[in-house]
């Protein structure tokens, strides 16, 4: 090994502990990010579909009451 890759491997040895410390943190972050905007889109899709649900137009029920109106007339 060159005396530069030597030294090299002494500072990385020095500073393992820090390396991994913020190899760790990097990690959470990325995590946390992913956890966040997977809820966001979650949320988002459901609120869409509630919103979409919701503003559907109800089909118009209309209702021929002659047969009965007639049946009763002709009872009198």
């Amino acid at each position: 090994m060159s005396q530069e890759k030597v030294n090299q491997y002494k500072e990385e040895k020095k500073n393992r502990k820090e390396i991994a410390k913020k190899a760790k943190r990097k990690s959470m972050i990325a995590k946390i990010c992913a956890v966040v905007v997977a809820a966001a889109i979650v949320v988002w899709l459901g609120y869409s579909a509630v919103v979409t649900v919701q503003n559907a137009e109800k089909p118009a029920v209309t209702v021929d009451s002659s047969a009965i109106t007639e049946y009763v007339n002709g009872l009198e």
